[in-house]
C-alpha cells in the first residue's frame, strides 16, 4: 500500500504572486509581469509544419533554435523560458498539438539601476537573492497553497483529496523615495566619474526617524539584466564595507569631551605650529602646509585640526572617547535591515596607547560603514537621539525608538562647529543658497587590505538646518586619480 501511495499520491505546491516593493510614496520598485514557457512533447506532435508555425508566431524564436532544442522525440523539453506572450499569441499556439504554454510570473525592476544594490535580486524560480528580496523573501512569498490529489497510471489527476488555503504574499513600503534616491545616484555618478574614483557612496537619512530616503554606491547594476554586471557590482559597500572615516570621527571626539565637561567650545589648544610627536610618530595636519599655533575647540573642527583633535582626546582619556564611541554605534551593526552588514572595525580594549588613541581620535585605526557614520550624525542632528537607521516606511512615528546618547546643549554646540566649517572652514564649497548647511568633511587614507595606506576617500557628512525635516547626507568616492584629488569637498562634496 505505501508503495501504492508513493505511485499514485501527488502533492503541488502553488505560491502566491510575489509580494510588490513600493517606494514610500507608492512608486512601484519591484514587480510581477506574466510571462510564459513554452515547452514540447515531441511524441505528441502530429503536424511536421508545427515548429514553423510556433516561430512565425513568436519571431524571436526561430525554426532553427527551436529543432536544435527538440532533439530527443521522447523528452520534455522547454523552447522558451518566461517570454512575454499576447492574448492571440497564446491561441494560436493553443492551435498546434504538442505545444503548450505554462504562466509563469517574472520579477521585473521598472526604475531598472534606481535602488539596485537595496532592492537585490531574484533567482529563476523567483526566490529572493540579496538585498532586500533576499531579507524579506518570507514575507514577500508567502506561504504556499498545497494541493494533494491521486494520478492515474497515465499521470492524470483523478480525484483531489484535500488542499490548505495557504497565506497571501505581503507588498513592501520601503522608506526609500524614488525622486530622491534618482537624484543621489546621479550624484554620486557624477562625483565618481569626475574625480576618476574606484567607486563612490552615498545615503540620506531622516534625523527624526531613521528613515533612509535614499541609499547607493556607483557602479551599480540593472538587476533586470544580470548577466551584463559585474557581481562586485550588486554589493551594497554603503552597509557592507567598512572604511577609515577620517576627519568626519573628530567631531565624536569632541562630542565626547564636550559631553564628559573636558572641554567647552572656546577651551583653547595650542597646535605645535601642526606637528606634534606622539611615541616615535610626528601626527601632522590633512593638510601638512598648515601649521596651527592657538585654536579653539571650534576652530579645531572648523579647520580640521588633527593637533588639536589629538590634544583634546588626550585630556579626555581613551575610556571616556570609547563609552562615547560605542554610544554612537561605532563597532556594532546599526541593525538596519539589508544583509551583510558589517558592524566595522574598533577595537574591545579598554585603553590603548597614546599613539593610537591620537589616530582613533581623527578616524585612522578605525573603521566604519557609511551607513554607521549616517546614524551617528543624524543623532547630532536631531538633537541628541541615536535612531536606529531603517530600509522600512515609518508608519507610526511615535513607535520609533529613541536614546538619548548626548544632551541637547552638546548637540547644538557641535552643529554650530559645522556650520563654522561650512561658513568659512573646510567645508566652504558645501554652501547652498537660500540654505544653513552643517557639515564636516574628511580626507581619510584609504587602506590598501596589507596595512599600508594607498589613495584617499575623501568625503562630506552634513545636514541643513532651521528646516522642519532634517535629512543628513553622506557622499563619499574611493581612490580618486592622482591629479583629481585637492580636499574632500572638492570630490564628494557636489553630491550633496
Amino acid at each position: 500500500m505505501s508503495r501504492a501511495k508513493r505511485q499514485f499520491f501527488r502533492e503541488r505546491k502553488v505560491f502566491p504572486r510575489r509580494g510588490h516593493i513600493y517606494d514610500r510614496n507608492g512608486n512601484p520598485l519591484a514587480i510581477n509581469v506574466r510571462t510564459y514557457s513554452i515547452f514540447a512533447i515531441p511524441k505528441n506532435i502530429k503536424d511536421k509544419q508545427a515548429y514553423k508555425k510556433l516561430s512565425k508566431i513568436i519571431p524571436n524564436l526561430t525554426y532553427e533554435d527551436i529543432r536544435g532544442k527538440v532533439k530527443d522525440r521522447n523528452r520534455f523539453t522547454w523552447v522558451a523560458r518566461k517570454v512575454e506572450l499576447s492574448q492571440d499569441q497564446l491561441e494560436k499556439i493553443k492551435e498546434i498539438k504538442g505545444i503548450y504554454t505554462e504562466e509563469i510570473p517574472k520579477r521585473l525592476y521598472p526604475n531598472h539601476e534606481l535602488a539596485a544594490q537595496t532592492l537585490g535580486f531574484v533567482g529563476v524560480d523567483n526566490n529572493g537573492l540579496a538585498g532586500i528580496e533576499h531579507r524579506f523573501d518570507n514575507d514577500l512569498k508567502g506561504e504556499p497553497q498545497i494541493i494533494k490529489y491521486i494520478i492515474d497510471n497515465k499521470g492524470r489527476p483523478v480525484r483531489y483529496v484535500s488542499q490548505n488555503a495557504g497565506d497571501r504574499s505581503k507588498d513592501l513600503y520601503l522608506s526609500i523615495d524614488k525622486e530622491v534616491q534618482a537624484v543621489a545616484e546621479k550624484a554620486i555618478k557624477d562625483a565618481v566619474e569626475k574625480a576618476e574614483a574606484f567607486r563612490g557612496g552615498v545615503g540620506v537619512m531622516n534625523a527624526e526617524t531613521g528613515e533612509i530616503l535614499a541609499m547607493a554606491n556607483y557602479p551599480t547594476f540593472d538587476p533586470n539584466d544580470l548577466s551584463g554586471s559585474k557581481s562586485s557590482h550588486r554589493k551594497l559597500p554603503f552597509i557592507s564595507d567598512p572604511f577609515e572615516p577620517g576627519s568626519t570621527m573628530k567631531l565624536l571626539t569632541v562630542a565626547s569631551a564636550l559631553e564628559n565637561k573636558v572641554v567647552r567650545p572656546e577651551t583653547n589648544y595650542y597646535c605645535e605650529q601642526g606637528r606634534l610627536k606622539v611615541e616615535d610618530h610626528i601626527i601632522s595636519e590633512a593638510e601638512s602646509r598648515k601649521k596651527y599655533e592657538w585654536l579653539s575647540v571650534t576652530e579645531i573642527i572648523k579647520y580640521s585640526s588633527n593637533v588639536g583633535t589629538t590634544k583634546v582626546a588626550f585630556d579626555l582619556t581613551f575610556p571616556k572617547l570609547k563609552e562615547t564611541f560605542d554610544k554612537f554605534g561605532i563597532g556594532e551593526k546599526t541593525g538596519i535591515e539589508i544583509p551583510a552588514e558589517s558592524r566595522g572595525i574598533f577595537t574591545e580594549d579598554n585603553n590603548v596607547s597614546p599613539l593610537s588613541l591620537s589616530n582613533i581620535s581623527f578616524g585612522q585605526g578605525v573603521a566604519t560603514t557609511g551607513v554607521q557614520m549616517l546614524a551617528a550624525y543624524a543623532a547630532i542632528a536631531n538633537g541628541g537621539h541615536y535612531i536606529k537607521p531603517t530600509i522600512l516606511k515609518v508608519e507610526d512615528p511615535t513607535k520609533i525608538e529613541k536614546k538619548r546618547i548626548i544632551s541637547e546643549k552638546t548637540a547644538n554646540e557641535l552643529t554650530q562647529m559645522m556650520v563654522e566649517t561650512v561658513q568659512d572652514g573646510t567645508a566652504k564649497a558645501g554652501r547652498i543658497p537660500y540654505f544653513k548647511i552643517a557639515a564636516k568633511t574628511s580626507t581619510a587614507q584609504r587602506s590598501d587590505g596589507t596595512g599600508r595606506y594607498n589613495g584617499y576617500v575623501p568625503g562630506f557628512l552634513g545636514y541643513p538646518i532651521d528646516v522642519n525635516n532634517k535629512f543628513v547626507v553622506y557622499a563619499y568616492v574611493d581612490n580618486p586619480a592622482k591629479g583629481k584629488f585637492i580636499m574632500g569637498i572638492v570630490s564628494a562634496g557636489p553630491s550633496i
